[in-house]
C-alpha cells in the first residue's frame, strides 16, 4: 500500500507539501491530546505550535471534542444565510459580548450597542469581510497596512499581504488598493512610521487601516505600547476605520483575550480565527454594531457577502465550547504567567549563544530571532534548529521574511516544566549546530 507521503506526491499539488527527499520530513499526524501529537510510527511530540495557533485549549479538548460530537449527530450542516440555526445566533451574541460589550462595560468605549458578526470559514475570509464594511461604510477603496503583514491568501486579503512570494506570481491580477507602511518594532520607528500615515491619510481615498497587533508570520515583532494608541487616534481624526487582525492573537495567545487590550485600544472591527473553536474551520468579522448596520444593507433575500458553510453548527458548537473553556481555564491569566517565565528562560539561552539576536514576545506568543552564523544564514540555522527539535521531540516553525525567528505559540494549557524541556532541548540543538555560549 502506498505510504501518506507517497499518495501526497502522486495525488496533492506538489505546491502545498514540502516533503524532504529523505523523507525526513514531514511527519504524519496520526493523534493528539493537549500538549502532545503523535506521528503514524507512534512517535510522541510536545507541539509549540498550537497547529498554527489554533487549539488553544490543547488538542483535542474533551468539552470542545463532545460539543461537536454532540453537534453533528443532531444537524451537521445548515443552510447559512437562509434557514438559520439557534447556535450561530449564540455564537453571535457569544462574540458581541467578549468584544464591545465586554469594553462597553469596562468604560474603553461608549455608547456602542455591541458587535455584530459576520462569519467565515478561513481567517482570511474575515479579513475580506472587514476590507469589504470599510468600502461600504466609508466609500474610499484605499487600505494601509504594514511592512511584514499577513493576512491572508485570498485575492482580497492578499492585496494587504506584503511578502512578495505570496504576491508576485498573481500582481496581474492583483487590484493593490492597499499602501504599505513601515512596522515600527521600536519605538524609534514611531514618528517615520506616523508621518508616512499622516500623508497618506491626506492625500489618498484611505478607507481603513488593516494591522496586525502583533505580527506573527512577519517574525513575532512587538510593536511599542504607545503603536495602537497613536493608530486609534489618527483614525479617529481622518473618519478612518481602524481593523485589527487579531486571528493569529486573539482568544488569549498574547496574556488577555485580545491583544489590543494591552494598550486599552478599540478597534472599529475586529477579525478571528485560529483559537476561536480548537479545531474546526470557522472565523468571524465582529465590527461595532452601529458600523455594520451602516455599511451593510438589511438582508432582502440575497445577501451580497456569504457562502455555503457560513456559520456551520459543529463550528458553532466547538466555538462556544472552546470559549467556555478558555474562560473556565483563566488561559489568558495563565499564558501571561507562563509568557514571562518562557520569555526569562530564551533571554537566559540568548547570554550564553552569541548567534540570539533577539528574544521577544508577549504572553504565548513568542519568538527568537537569529543572526547570520559563520558559512551560514539565519534561516538556514533556524531550519537546522526546526529540524533538530523534531528529532528531538518537539514541533516549532520558522517566521520572519528570511524564516530567522524561530516562532513559539504553544496551547495555552503549557506547563513551566514542558517550557523548561524545551529550552534545554534548543540549548542542545544549538551546541550540537557548533554554537558557542558567548
Amino acid at each position: 500500500m502506498p505510504s501518506t507521503l507517497q499518495l501526497l506526491r502522486q495525488y496533492e499539488s506538489r505546491n502545498v507539501t514540502f516533503i524532504e527527499a529523505d523523507g525526513s520530513w514531514p511527519i504524519i499526524w496520526e493523534r493528539a491530546k493537549g500538549m502532545r501529537v503523535w506521528d503514524a510510527a507512534g512517535k510522541s511530540y510536545l507541539d509549540f505550535t498550537a497547529a498554527f495557533g489554533v487549539v488553544a485549549a490543547g488538542h483535542a479538548n474533551p468539552r470542545v471534542v463532545r460539543a461537536g460530537q454532540r453537534q453533528l449527530a443532531r444537524l451537521p450542516h445548515a443552510m447559512g444565510d437562509v434557514h438559520p440555526h439557534a447556535l450561530k445566533a449564540e455564537l453571535a451574541q457569544a462574540l458581541s459580548r467578549l468584544t464591545f460589550g465586554r469594553w462597553r462595560r469596562t468604560g474603553r468605549i461608549k455608547a456602542v450597542a455591541g458587535g455584530k458578526t459576520v462569519f467565515g470559514n478561513s481567517g482570511f475570509e474575515a479579513v475580506e469581510v472587514a476590507l469589504k464594511t470599510a468600502m461600504l461604510a466609508t466609500g474610499k477603496p484605499g487600505v494601509v497596512a504594514f511592512h511584514g503583514a499577513y493576512h491572508g491568501l485570498g485575492y482580497g486579503a492578499l492585496n494587504a499581504t506584503h511578502r512578495e512570494c505570496f504576491r508576485s506570481p498573481f500582481r496581474k491580477q492583483l487590484a493593490e488598493f492597499a499602501e504599505f507602511v513601515d512596522f515600527p518594532a521600536q519605538p524609534e520607528q514611531l514618528p517615520g512610521m506616523e508621518r508616512v500615515l499622516r500623508r497618506l491619510l491626506k492625500t489618498k481615498a484611505i478607507g481603513a487601516v488593516l494591522v496586525e497587533p502583533i505580527q506573527g508570520r512577519g517574525g513575532m515583532r512587538v510593536p511599542p505600547e504607545t503603536f495602537l494608541p497613536r493608530l486609534r487616534q489618527l483614525c479617529d481624526a481622518s473618519g478612518t476605520l481602524l481593523i485589527l487582525d487579531e486571528i493569529y492573537t486573539g482568544f488569549g495567545r498574547t496574556g488577555r483575550w485580545f491583544a489590543c487590550e494591552h494598550s486599552r485600544v478599540v478597534p472599529d472591527l475586529i477579525c478571528l480565527g485560529k483559537g476561536l473553536t480548537g479545531g474546526f474551520p470557522l472565523s468571524a468579522c465582529v465590527g461595532r454594531a452601529e458600523l455594520m448596520d451602516a455599511a451593510w444593507p438589511a438582508a432582502t433575500g440575497e445577501a451580497i457577502h456569504t457562502s455555503t458553510f457560513l456559520g456551520n453548527p459543529v463550528g458553532c458548537a466547538m466555538a462556544l465550547a472552546e470559549i467556555e473553556e478558555i474562560r473556565r481555564q483563566d488561559l489568558p491569566r495563565h499564558s501571561e504567567r507562563l509568557g514571562r517565565v518562557f520569555l526569562y528562560l530564551l533571554q537566559t539561552l540568548a547570554a550564553r549563544f552569541a548567534v540570539i539576536r533577539e528574544v521577544r514576545g508577549q504572553g504565548l506568543m513568542v519568538g527568537v530571532e537569529f543572526a547570520d552564523a559563520p558559512g551560514m544564514s539565519a534561516g538556514a540555522l533556524c531550519l537546522r534548529l526546526v529540524k533538530r527539535l523534531l528529532r528531538a521531540g518537539y514541533l516549532v516553525l520558522p517566521d520572519g521574511a528570511r524564516g530567522e525567528v524561530l516562532a513559539f505559540t504553544p496551547p495555552l494549557i503549557v506547563s513551566e516544566t514542558q517550557l523548561r524541556r524545551l529550552c534545554g532541548a534548543l540549548a542542545q540543538a544549538l551546541v550540537a549546530e557548533g554554537q558557542v555560549s558567548a
